[in-house]
């Protein structure tokens, strides 16, 4: 029994000793590749990326096109009628399956007042000072030094293009080592994804038999707050409704008319403030229909190592919503969220006026179980309810004389949201695949808020997908002074290797 026990021992300490050597080995490779690594960042966020200006995409087509070309990939511009999307593929001899990678490499739109450097798109290095504010030091301080908490501050540096960095410079680092895949890889690239992916869910149908794959990866958004390895295995999905409340046809002096003309801001603060009640739950009946935790599934929640409090305290908030009893709890229901209101004019160009209309923008996150446009019936009904008259566009004369309050509802949906099963062959083996690279199980999230435009390659092809964040979670994504954590960019070509480099199920 004594010998039996010596030698599982052995066997034991021998397996995480091969483990740790093949750690070592990742990180040599990406060490090796490190000063590359840098260059192919900076080159790739110093090119404007607004999706609204279709020149500053191309430039960013073309140097996608020019950089997977070098390196043998095959790639094609998919025709969406619009911006269209890249898929570039490298088949593997006798693979055993194919993944399909996703990346968008537009990005958020920049006001450049607001960047504490001279230009977004022209990457710099900062570090933390003392009292907390970032301090621009020389890109070249890379050349001979590292800290994994220096930063790259540049539009696009995490979300997404910093990413896309890691897997290029992964790719590379593997390549000089003689190593590739046991799978084909396919990358879909979205130049649109910042305005809502509009024509991605068509191109996905029409080029279905291209982009066909045994399963997908994302590699988009920010690790765990913790910034440990994570694991996502779904986003919500996202739609906009749009309000807007009429008062007089035009703007009326508030002294001639207060107290007599309706003001439409009112209305519209009343019919939102119907909506929900104090704790921010949506009370309108049926919203939350169909979504229940069961007590394991409530276990994988609460295995998050959210800090409640830290998070509370990073907001600059006392209390929180009750939606949910957690964080990771809240965000398994669809949300109904007031994005933007307008009426009028307020500080220095304030006039006492009754405005003619008053315009509020919300955004429905949504969830696997919640049918947009079931819950834009039901929000419809109980605007009626509240005694509203619904219309599509400007309200006519004869209508403004007809009913006291009439609004007007406009929709949209881009896309709806995804989860795979946490216990798929597919999770398994990311799972695997990381505990190789970080000898520990990642963070993993049942579904993130955010969203992503996958479902539509989830319904089409029929496979699982699970994210795989990267980037550090305080990297002012959508924000002036995006950046990207150096230790984040290191890790991520780390974790992308490992992924790889894992035999496929």
């Amino acid at each position: 029994m004594r010998i039996t026990a010596l030698i599982c021992c052995l066997l034991f300490s021998l397996s995480l000793q091969a483990q740790k050597t093949e750690r070592a080995q990742l990180e040599a490779l990406t060490e090796k590749q490190w000063q590359a690594a840098i260059k192919l960042l900076n080159d790739l966020v110093s090119m404007p990326n607004d999706a609204v200006f279709p020149d500053q995409i191309e430039e960013n087509i073309v140097w996608c096109e020019n950089v997977f070309a070098t390196r043998g990939w095959t790639q094609e511009r998919l025709e969406t009628g619009g911006i269209p999307l890249l898929l570039v593929e490298k088949k593997q001899p006798n693979p055993k399956k194919t993944a399909l990678f996703y990346f968008h490499v537009d990005g958020q739109a920049v006001d450049r007042s607001r960047w504490f450097q001279p230009d977004p798109y022209i990457p710099v290095l900062k570090e933390q000072t003392a009292d907390g504010t970032w301090e621009i030091i020389p890109m070249d301080r890379l050349n001979k030094e590292y800290n994994a908490d220096w930063r790259i501050f540049a539009r696009s540096s995490s979300d997404d293009k910093g990413p896309l960095a890691m897997f290029i410079s992964a790719w590379d680092a593997l390549t000089q080592a003689g190593i590739s895949p046991d799978y084909s890889i396919k990358i879909i690239l979205d130049f649109e994804e910042e305005q809502g992916s509009p024509r991605l869910p068509a191109a996905v149908i029409q080029y279905k038999e291209k982009l066909t794959a045994d399963l997908m990866l994302i590699m988009d958004g920010p690790q765990h707050t913790s910034n440990k390895p994570t694991l996502s295995y779904g986003a919500r999905g996202i739609s906009e409704l749009f309000l807007t409340t009429y008062g007089p046809k035009l703007s009326q002096h508030s002294g001639h008319y207060g107290n007599y003309a309706p003001n439409p801001a009112l209305l519209l603060s009343q019919l939102l403030a119907s909506m929900k009640n104090e704790n921010g739950r949506v009370i309108i009946p049926g919203f939350y229909e169909g979504i229940t935790l069961s007590e394991s599934e409530k276990a994988v929640l609460n295995a998050v190592p959210d800090d409640e409090v830290a998070i509370k305290k990073r907001l600059g908030i006392s209390r929180t919503d009750q939606v949910g009893q957690s964080y990771q709890e809240s965000i398994q229901y669809p949300s109904l969220n007031i994005r933007g209101m307008r009426s009028a004019w307020v500080g220095s160009e304030a006039r006492t006026i009754i405005p003619e209309v008053a315009v509020a923008e919300l955004d429905m996150r949504l969830v696997p179980e919640s049918d947009p446009k079931r819950l834009f019936g039901l929000i419809e009904n109980h605007i009626r309810e509240q005694g509203f008259y619904i219309v599509e566009k400007d309200p006519t004369d004869e209508e403004r004389m007809k009913y006291p309050k009439i609004v007007r509802v406009n929709k949209s949906i881009s896309y709806q949201a995804f989860r795979t099963p946490m216990d798929s062959e597919a999770g398994a083996w990311l799972r695997k695949s990381m505990n190789r690279a970080f000898g520990t199980d990642p963070v993993q999230i049942r579904i993130s808020g955010g969203s992503i435009p996958i479902s539509p390659f989830v319904d089409a092809l029929g496979i699982p997908a699970v994210t795989i964040p990267t980037v550090n979670a305080d990297n002012n994504q959508h924000s002036p002074n995006e950046n990207l954590r150096l230790g984040n960019y290191k890790d991520g070509i780390v974790t992308i290797m490992s992924v790889l480099t894992e035999p496929m199920y």
